[in-house]
């Protein structure tokens, strides 16, 4: 995968290089390009933003700059793919999203900063993508937790292969408790099926307690996801251990 940043800070996504997303690197399965959008500026001053038409705080992105930044890193990628627009009004970013990410080859993000952009930037977006109801100082934090989740999911990133596809949200449920050495830690025990080698019992463990866990912690999950039989019995079991 190839992903593309456009930002005012290129200096602030050193964290990429580092851990899993250094590893996938290196292996070369992604590739990193950050563009520091205000060497596209035709301004003398460099500035990449004005005050908006009609008055109102702050300043906003220029719409030249980052048109000129785009079209110059897709001119050195093989596929359009998306471009994500960083913004608070955006879809909210979540697993789903990250798994719809994650089957392109190209991916641009651009980070926003100051009061917001010239509204003409959105024609050349496919995606506008918020981490959540909050406003940050610029994109490129939310850029860098959404490319995080996102390159995780490529083949061959993680060690082993399960890993993405058990995380919580995975599946619609939160992931099940897990455990490892010692078994007695301050008299705190390891449930006794995980060490049992059955396999089968093991699995239902793990499922029922994700579903418990689910109903404990994010019971919103619940309400649009497709319960089995076995799983309104264990939800019922829940419900009645509440009371």
């Amino acid at each position: 995968m190839r992903i593309d940043i456009l930002s005012l800070f290129p200096t602030m996504f050193q964290p990429l290089k580092e851990s899993i997303l250094g590893k996938a690197i290196e292996k070369e399965l992604l590739d990193i390009e950050i563009t520091d959008f205000r060497e596209y500026t035709t301004q003398k001053q460099h500035h990449v933003d004005d005050t908006p038409y009609g008055g109102g705080a702050g300043m906003l992105l220029q719409a030249q700059p980052i048109f000129d930044a785009v079209a110059a890193t897709q001119k050195k990628a093989t596929s359009k793919g998306r471009i994500i627009l960083l913004d608070p009004a955006g879809r909210k970013f979540d697993q789903e999203v990250a798994t719809q990410l994650a089957k392109e080859d190209h991916l641009t993000f651009i980070c926003g900063h100051y009061e917001g952009y010239d509204e003409r930037i959105r024609s050349l977006v496919t995606d506008e993508l918020s981490l959540g109801d909050y406003v940050l100082t610029g994109g490129e934090l939310a850029a860098m937790v959404m490319i995080d989740a996102t390159v995780r999911l490529l083949p061959d990133v993680l060690g082993n292969s399960e890993s993405a596809q058990t995380d919580s949200f995975a599946t619609g449920l939160l992931e099940h408790p897990q455990y490892t050495r010692p078994a007695d830690f301050q008299g705190m025990k390891v449930p006794e099926v995980l060490m049992s080698g059955n396999h089968e019992k093991i699995a239902e463990w793990r499922h029922k307690e994700s579903l418990r866990r689910t109903f404990e912690r994010r019971p919103d999950l619940l309400i649009d996801y497709s319960l089995t039989a076995q799983e309104k019995k264990w939800l019922s079991e829940f419900e009645k251990n509440k009371k």
